[in-house]
């Protein structure tokens, strides 16, 4: 997910190296939030069961915390886009039925059919999502206004600033 602030933009991603290298060599100026759910995951993937509900819990308390590090960059953006984009789960939800349907159906449609298929597999899971929140603050966003934990600062708040 991209969303426009001042000094660039904040692009979420699961933490996959390459795309991180690539951003930095084209749009050296955006910002990087990591997946909150991708490195949840990993944390708690190498620990106990029984250990991680209290890990998850920690984790999640980490939200609150005063310094900000990759992992809270959304903080920077605006509050009502802070659960789009600290996790990149919601595009790639979007992607799921489609590689679900057609992992197992490889080699057997035509490229037409194929994506006729992937068009109507769209169709159908756009039913189910959800709308932005903040919807009416994008133009703020695309125009680089500047947001301090959440909330759009004004002319005076950055002038003082």
């Amino acid at each position: 997910m991209n969303e426009g602030a001042s000094g660039g933009q904040v692009t979420t991603d699961d933490g996959a190296m390459g795309f991180w290298a690539a951003l930095e060599e084209v749009l050296p100026a955006t910002r990087q939030q990591r997946c909150w759910i991708h490195n949840t995951g990993n944390v708690l993937n190498y620990l106990p069961k029984r250990a991680q509900p209290k890990a998850k819990k920690m984790l999640h308390d980490i939200w609150k915390a005063e310094t900000r590090e990759e992992l809270l960059t959304f903080y920077d953006f605006l509050a009502q886009h802070w659960q789009s984009t600290r996790t990149s789960n919601p595009i790639e939800s979007a992607f799921a039925t489609n590689r679900h349907r057609t992992m197992p159906t490889k080699g057997c449609l035509s490229r037409d059919s194929m994506l006729h298929m992937m068009f109507k597999l769209g169709q159908c899971a756009e039913k189910g999502w959800r709308e932005l929140r903040g919807f009416a603050h994008l133009a703020d966003v695309t125009q680089g206004v500047d947001f301090i934990n959440g909330t759009k600062q004004s002319n005076q708040d950055q002038a003082a600033g």
